[in-house]
């Protein structure tokens, strides 16, 4: 089991900022449920070794009590941290970088505005420990961008423009997938990123031909 918790497309094993609010996020989800399933398994087991006490409890009672207030404190607690960490993943003011994505069955198309001379490619280059403003469409169907370690997902819609951002705490090539069913070739529509340190990435913008 612990064996799906690390691997190039596990949101378990984050390689930057945001991703690591989704897998914060995903472990107390995780927690907060065996807490209340070990509570449920609690009363199950006193009702059924204390039959007797269990007799005493009227329906509405049970309604009340484990219904409303046993789960209360619990849920409180997962929706304020969903709140908090979710609040977190919104971009704050404009990135020092926009990169543009279009999706097709079944590739990705990559450009780079501020470096018009480097030519269009499937291959998502970003300078690493630095936030990166994704704009995102697509040509043909809906399609759905996600790089696991670096963030969660978002639609690819044709005629529409969706901006995402991601970012890299250090060098290394990571993995993302289409998220949504968009034809036959679906399971072959991956991406690769690299991310440079930042002056290998400025050398590789001024130097492209």
């Amino acid at each position: 089991m612990l064996a799906g918790c690390t691997g190039e497309l596990s949101t378990l094993d984050p390689a930057g900022p945001r991703a690591e609010n989704l897998a914060a996020l995903w472990w107390v989800m995780f927690f907060g449920a065996a807490v209340l399933f070990g509570l449920v398994l609690a009363l199950f087991a006193l009702v059924y070794l204390r039959p007797h006490w269990a007799q005493k409890i009227t329906p509405r009672q049970w309604i009340i009590g484990g219904g409303l207030i046993l789960p209360f404190p619990v849920l409180t607690v997962l929706t304020g941290t969903a709140f908090f960490l979710g609040e977190q993943l919104l971009p704050k003011g404009d990135a020092p970088l926009v990169i543009g994505v279009e999706a097709q069955q079944w590739a990705w198309t990559i450009s780079y505005p501020a470096a018009p001379n480097m030519a269009p490619g499937s291959t998502l280059h970003i300078p690493s420990g630095v936030p990166v403003d994704l704009e995102i469409t697509s040509r043909d169907v809906i399609h759905s961008f996600w790089i696991p370690r670096l963030g969660g997902k978002i639609d690819a819609i044709p005629g529409k423009t969706n901006r995402f951002r991601i970012e890299a705490s250090k060098p290394g090539v990571y993995w993302g997938t289409c998220a949504e069913y968009c034809g036959i070739g679906h399971d072959t529509m991956q991406m690769r990123v690299e991310a440079h340190t930042p002056e290998d990435f400025a050398e590789l913008m001024e130097t492209a031909p």
